[in-house]
């Protein structure tokens, strides 16, 4: 890691990296899709459906970016700009119809400024120049409290702060912060502003547990016609514990129960941290059959608690798979009783593991129904494909 700037060089460098950061990514036209601005949302007009004649609908999973690490640093900075790189790259090569933010967005524990929602902004860039709408869920680090670097501690003691301007999508954010943004001003600040953003704040009575909703995938014919639920949970982590906690098992239950009851239409879920089904599952030192992946190097790190979520899911035959960030050094799909249980692929450079960074795919065929998944690396390659409805 690079050696600390002073305060007024330390400043220079951050704007000049995010400003470039948001040119990259939004102010150049992509080939294939019209380009988007950060746009205040005046209706809903987004759905999601299969894609006409070809009958698929494809998702990326991006897990783990970590913006806003060290951003005292000029390492901090460098790693945000190779993460839009990564996620450049793997959204050109798959053209995905949807992208899911799978937690840790960033890294708010290294981000002083009062709103976060800034390096939040730059790491849904990528996804909203393209056009292509997208979903997220919080984790362990997103709204976490700023936490001191030691060296800030050295010989003449405690520096002057003066934190970066966050100016360019939302004027006005320059205080300095060190409680971290909470969660329902990231995730309101990223719907207000995008048009593309299909998240939500999920039920009151859930909070401060914000990202539980639910999506519909249409079918290509009739909008009206569902071909897959997808459920997305607050795992915790950050501000409150990491858990799901029986509210959410609760809401699950009572929401499938209300818009699939004979659990005809096929589900998938989303959550950041492993629940500790994952320990159970996980692969014996190299990953093998039946799980599928390439990498298994390090131990689940599991949520504090389970609460029942895992054992309305088993007993629910349309869940087909639960997706997780949270462990860098694990990329395999173990099956779990009737459902898969998937790690999906550190995509961003922030955070710890020297690994090669890529993106889950998922691929969703109508007809016949079936969930394709398979890892594609920042290198274009492609490895660990599955199928998670055998």
């Amino acid at each position: 890691m690079a050696n600390s700037f002073d305060n007024l060089t330390l400043l220079t460098f951050i704007n000049l990296c995010l400003h470039f950061q948001f040119i990259l990514t939004v102010g150049f036209d992509h080939p294939h899709q019209p380009q988007q601005s950060v746009t205040l949302r005046i209706t809903p007009e987004n759905e999601l459906r299969i894609r006409p004649g070809c009958g698929i609908f494809k998702i990326a999973l991006f897990a783990d970016l970590h913006f806003g690490e060290n951003a005292w640093t000029d390492w901090g900075p460098r790693q945000d700009v190779n993460s839009v790189i990564v996620m450049s790259t793997v959204l050109d090569d798959e053209t995905p119809d949807f992208v899911v933010y799978l937690g840790d967005v960033i890294t708010a524990n290294n981000i002083a400024i009062a709103n976060a929602s800034f390096y939040w902004d730059q790491a849904i860039s990528p996804t909203r120049a393209r056009g292509i709408p997208w979903a997220s869920v919080f984790g362990n680090h997103d709204d976490a409290p700023f936490q001191w670097p030691l060296e800030w501690f050295s010989a003449p003691g405690i520096p002057q702060l003066h934190c970066a301007s966050s100016n360019i999508s939302y004027a006005g954010e320059k205080e300095c912060d060190f409680r971290g943004t909470r969660r329902v001003e990231l995730m309101k600040k990223e719907i207000d502003f995008n048009m593309l953003s299909l998240s939500k704040t999920g039920p009151k009575d859930l909070w401060p547990s914000i990202s539980n909703y639910v999506l519909q995938v249409s079918s290509s014919k009739d909008p009206q016609v569902a071909v897959l639920y997808m459920y997305f949970l607050d795992s915790g982590g950050g501000s409150y514990p990491e858990v799901i906690s029986s509210a959410q098992a609760e809401w699950f239950q009572r929401r499938s129960q209300e818009i699939n009851p004979n659990s005809r239409v096929p589900e998938i879920v989303f959550w950041h941290i492993p629940s500790k089904a994952y320990k159970k599952v996980a692969p014996k030192f190299r990953v093998h059959r039946p799980c599928v992946g390439s990498i298994n190097k390090e131990s689940v790190a599991a949520q504090e608690a389970e609460t029942g979520l895992m054992k309305i899911l088993v007993k629910r035959s349309s869940v087909k798979a639960v997706f997780v960030g949270h462990n860098h050094g694990l990329d395999w799909c173990c099956p779990y009783r009737k459902l898969w249980l998937c790690c999906a692929r550190h995509t961003g450079y922030g955070g710890y593991g020297n690994w090669a960074r890529g993106a889950r795919i998922l691929e969703i065929t109508e007809q016949p129904f079936s969930i394709k998944s398979w890892i594609r690396m920042e290198d274009g390659s492609v490895h660990s494909e599955v199928i998670l409805t055998s």
